[in-house]
């Protein structure tokens, strides 16, 4: 039987190393170096009975020790709560599909790696590497690690798909209160765990009361429900996934850390979830925009009176027909971030791991954008976004893992100087912590 709902994993032909231990999966390059340290990271975190978000975060760490070389070839994938955690890194892929949902990640597409909590309904995650060939239908890897190129994990050939959150286990019928010769210790026992049934397992006939239970059994003519449900049934690796408020019960022990080591005074940065979107603040927009000088072209855009070209229809502005005046600001752009979320540019911004709490937001003067990281590195109050004028400016709010820019057509990343504005043009890429970028795109709508 597969563990945890990952359904039938079936291995793709390659010249990587696929694995599959404790409902988490891993496919990477076995001519990398750090091969080994990544399959170490799934074989403890399985044994520790972590789950797909642990697994990442773990992973992070590898991958982020080696960040000196070109990016390690692999992804990972785990149940996490109700979802799926994947991530990838290098040339591998990852694909997560079903009923509404299709999910497609390349490593080649970020800096770092992509990583995502998918929650909708998912049917089938395939990872692979791009050697990987066609799944042979009669093969499947339930444990191990063996050679291959990829895996396709097959949730809906087990259990008829991963539902969005686990399924409710049933109320068991109440006993009549003539029967029952314990009605003080049956109401002082605790609440059972989950049994098969909130697992998608379908559950074994009735059997006996094991030896050892302290409590008397039930009369022979109205047995009690079966005490294997109460422990046994539930899967091991399950137990220490998810707490009742969302957080991770096991957190401190995967503690993620950059590579120069954990981030000075941020001791809780694992208790948030792995994969949380960028989130915006409730701040409400102020009433009227700035005023600045600027011009129009000839489509009445209003640009700002520096740049040759307008920045909504791209006319040329020939600066000795036109004449600066005085009006609103619009929109400088947006940013946009490495999990899609785009940020507008018409007021500023402050981003961190916990950034309501900051002065600037509390006071008014900026809108909080929630920005976390697999490996902990953003800071709860790490980057504000100052607009001045027609410039759009960075401040590094002396967090621990700084903040670099990399200027369009530049290869290199600068670090920026805490606590300085500096300002950024169209095309800039920004670097947050060591994992988490966006993008300064300075077309804007008409």
């Amino acid at each position: 039987m597969t563990e945890q709902g990952v359904g039938v994993v079936r291995p793709l032909p390659g010249d990587g190393l696929i694995a599959h231990m404790g409902g988490l999966l891993l496919v990477c390059d076995a001519a990398d170096g750090v091969a080994e340290e990544l399959v170490t990271a799934l074989r403890d975190t399985a044994a520790a009975g972590g789950d797909g978000r642990a697994l990442a975060r773990r992973v992070a760490q590898v991958l982020a020790r080696a960040m000196t070389a070109e990016p390690v070839a692999c992804a990972v994938a785990g149940r996490a709560g109700g979802g799926i955690a994947v991530l990838v890194s290098g040339d591998a892929q990852a694909a997560i599909t079903g009923p509404g949902t299709d999910v497609r990640l390349d490593g080649k597409d970020a800096l770092t790696w992509t990583d995502r909590l998918v929650t909708t309904q998912v049917s089938t995650v395939e990872l692979r590497l791009p050697s990987a060939g066609r799944p042979f239908r009669q093969a499947r890897l339930d444990a191990g690690v063996v050679p291959g190129g990829g895996l396709v994990s097959d949730l809906a050939e087990a259990d008829g798909g991963l539902p969005a959150r686990p399924a409710p286990r049933p109320e068991p019928a109440p006993r009549p209160a003539a029967h029952d010769p314990f009605p003080a210790a049956e109401a002082a026992r605790p609440e059972p765990a989950p049994g098969p049934a909130a697992f998608g397992v379908e559950a074994p006939p009735p059997i006996s009361s094991p030896p050892g239970v302290s409590a008397p059994p039930p009369p022979a003519d109205l047995p009690g429900p079966p005490r294997e449900y109460e422990q046994p049934f539930v899967p091991g690796p399950e137990a220490p996934r998810q707490a009742p408020g969302g957080g991770h019960t096991g957190a401190q022990e995967f503690d993620p850390f950059p590579p120069a080591g954990p981030p000075a005074g941020e001791p809780d940065h694992a208790s948030g979830p792995l994969l949380e979107p960028t989130e915006m603040g409730p701040t409400p927009e102020p009433p009227s925009r700035p005023m600045v000088y600027g011009v129009d072209c000839q489509n009445d855009h209003f640009n700002d009176p520096r740049v040759p070209y307008c920045a909504v229809c791209g006319v040329a502005l020939v600066q000795r027909n036109l004449v600066p005046y005085k009006g609103e600001r619009p929109s400088l752009g947006v940013l946009a971030l490495d999990d899609g979320m785009t940020l507008a540019l018409d007021a500023d911004y402050l981003l961190g791991r916990d950034p309501d709490r900051a002065p600037e937001v509390t006071s008014g003067e900026a809108r909080p954008a929630r920005v976390t990281s697999p490996d902990g590195s953003v800071s709860r109050r790490h980057l504000r976004v100052r607009l001045d004028g027609w410039d759009v400016n960075l401040v590094d709010l002396g967090s621990v893992n700084g903040t670099q820019v990399q200027p369009p057509g530049d290869p290199n990343f600068y670090d920026i100087p805490p606590n300085e504005p500096v300002p950024i043009l169209p095309g800039t890429t920004v670097r947050i912590g060591v994992s988490r970028t966006m993008r300064y795109d300075g077309h804007r709508q008409g």
